[in-house]
């Protein structure tokens, strides 16, 4: 049986102490980190690739990167599958908590609400149906057996709403533009190419590598690689689209091997401006429906938790209870970055806050050491979680090390901080 998983003869007891247990889990930042790492990866992917290689004009790489940096697409619709393969360990259920205790979600908080929903792009192969119409009206929708979630943004107002369930989750964009480019749904290409953008530097080889077809259009295929050793990422390519320097493809390969960490794309694309009416939105009737700013407010209150910051960005997993501007979590000493390019690694104190392991942290204790890999150095001992692409470090006391690199390098930076 898969930890921590139940069967008909479980006794009240023993739920209430698996509860404890995954509301424990739920809090502990190597989960946490891992998916929110994951989903800010997706949140650069636009695209999957069909067959064929068209003769196109020859490009540089820079010509290529202005391509992107240049294109103005304002209006499209389509249909995009994204598949995500971290090798996340089997926690027999426990993921689900996982998640929803990344996205700030407790039991009382609306099952529309994109902060959580979304999350669950971080694995598996999922169908998307995208529309964007300028900067003020987005539209996703993810396409469950039989049932659908959708996210709505139509000027002010942001809508989700879960069919299964029948419940709307609203909220409000800020008349801030920042702010309401935080508020949309990860739908716009020029925001994907951004993205991408950011990792190119000193430390990264960058080069085109032909041409492909992606959703019947003609692109060019971009590649990133690091140049450093050490990194968990073995490439990154982007098809951009020829005529309008649009991503239409992101696929993330692991310097391990095997099968692309991140593979998504346009299964269909069209540059026409949408119809105003997929963008409308009234909540069906019966449906429960929650407001943003009372989203959250029964868990807390009955917790005694300082109440949580409702995320702008379905990605974002907003700021723990107790930290202050600057500050790591719990209100410890602020995230640092050591090294630079690929191999960066975020590091921060907990306080004395390390993860409960061995006899000492009793039957969690136990479970926890069944995640990671014990490691020992310099800086004394601590438990490594590893994914395909991130690995963080946790040392025993309180220390956290994060980052797309491997574990003898999160090894050595610990060391080093000793």
């Amino acid at each position: 049986m898969a930890p921590y998983a139940s069967d008909d003869s479980t006794t009240a007891g023993e739920v209430d102490e698996q509860r404890s247990v995954r509301r424990k889990a739920a809090r502990y930042i190597v989960p946490v980190t891992v998916v929110g790492v994951a989903a800010a990866t997706i949140g650069l992917v636009p695209a999957l690739a069909d067959s064929g290689d068209p003769d196109l004009p020859k490009i540089t790489a820079q010509q290529l990167i202005e391509k992107i940096a240049k294109s103005d697409v304002q209006q499209l619709s389509g249909t995009v599958k994204i598949s995500t393969d971290l090798g996340l360990p089997d926690l027999g259920g426990l993921e689900s908590g996982l998640l929803s205790g990344a996205a700030g979600q407790g039991e009382g908080d609306s099952s529309a609400d994109p902060t959580a929903k979304l999350t669950e792009l971080a694995s598996g192969t999922h169908t998307l149906r995208v529309a964007a119409d300028g900067p003020d009206k987005q539209k996703l929708s993810l396409l469950e057996n039989a049932a659908e979630y959708s996210l709505i943004h139509n000027g002010k107002d942001v809508w989700g709403y879960d069919s299964k369930s029948n419940e709307v989750y609203h909220g409000t964009s800020s008349e801030s533009p920042e702010h309401g480019k935080d508020q949309q749904p990860p739908a716009m290409p020029k925001d994907f190419a951004e993205e991408a953008l950011k990792a190119v530097d000193d430390t990264t080889s960058v080069t085109v590598d032909g041409t492909a077809q992606v959703a019947g259009r003609d692109a060019y295929k971009l590649v990133v690689e690091p140049k450093q050793s050490g990194s968990t990422v073995g490439a990154i390519t982007v098809a951009v689209d020829a005529q309008t320097g649009t991503p239409l493809k992101f696929t993330l390969t692991p310097a391990g091997g095997g099968p692309a960490v991140v593979d998504a794309g346009f299964t269909k694309v069209s540059f026409a401006r949408p119809a105003a009416s997929t963008f409308d939105f009234t909540p069906p009737k019966g449906a429960k429906v929650t407001e943003e700013k009372d989203a959250g407010k029964a868990d807390d209150k009955a917790s005694g938790e300082t109440p949580r910051k409702t995320p702008g960005k379905p990605f974002d997993l907003g700021e723990a209870p107790g930290r202050e501007a600057g500050k790591g979590a719990g209100g410890h000493d602020g995230m640092k970055t050591i090294g630079e390019g690929w191999t960066a690694i975020a590091t921060f104190d907990t306080g004395g806050e390390g993860m409960p392991s061995g006899e000492a942290g009793g039957e969690f204790g136990g479970f926890i050491d069944s995640l990671g890999d014990k490691v020992h150095g310099r800086f004394g001992s601590g438990t490594v979680f590893s994914t395909r692409l991130v690995n963080a470090l946790v040392t025993d006391d309180g220390k956290v090390y994060a980052g797309l690199v491997t574990k003898d390098a999160l090894v050595k930076a610990a060391d080093a901080g000793k």
